[in-house]
């Protein structure tokens, strides 16, 4: 009976703007919950639009924002909403700048539950660099993304086992809303 509001973080390339779209049609379509979409990926040429083109097939209002000092007002949007899927831009593990707006957005928004997408094509130490790199986040949980892409798993466990966080959902190719699991 409460708003959920979910943040999700990670890399560029990863997926998290589909992913999102996957949970988002799930949510809309198969439990019947009225979803809101806010995205602050103004980076990515045509970012924007991918969301708001799965927003309009699933009669789905998108606010954009360009700052953190945003997130309040389309919050407010949402006050109808059952849940709120927040996409953020994707972060280079080396940019200090976005980091800082990061952290703030996260601060600001007050989500209930944030994810961490990582692909699973990603390796080992690569992996370990993406996990240090989002260190400030208070806590969160994986996705991951592009299981069709990989052909050995343990890069999950070996993540989750370094993080000491929970894994919530694995993707396993582009169809949206289809290509989703939650993990068990």
């Amino acid at each position: 009976g409460q708003r959920k509001i979910a943040l999700f973080l990670g890399p560029t390339g990863v997926g998290k703007t589909t992913t999102l779209a996957k949970l988002a049609a799930s949510f809309a379509i198969a439990k019947q919950k009225r979803v809101g979409l806010i995205t602050a990926d103004t980076y990515r040429i045509a970012a924007v639009e991918q969301l708001k083109v799965y927003g309009e097939i699933l009669g789905i209002p998108v606010d954009v924002i360009y700052s953190s000092n945003e997130i309040q007002k389309a919050l407010d949007n949402n006050l109808d909403k059952d849940i709120i899927l927040i996409d953020t831009p994707g972060k280079s593990i080396n940019d200090i700048r976005q980091e800082m707006e990061l952290k703030k957005l996260i601060s600001e928004s007050k989500a209930d539950e944030t994810f961490l997408a990582i692909s699973s094509n990603t390796s080992y130490s690569a992996c370990i660099k993406i996990l240090n790199s989002y260190k400030y986040v208070p806590d969160y949980k994986f996705i991951f993304t592009k299981m069709d892409e990989c052909d050995n798993n343990g890069i999950i466990f070996n993540c989750c086992f370094t993080a000491g966080k929970p894994l919530s959902y694995i993707t396993n190719g582009q169809s949206v809303p289809d290509d989703i699991e939650i993990a068990n």
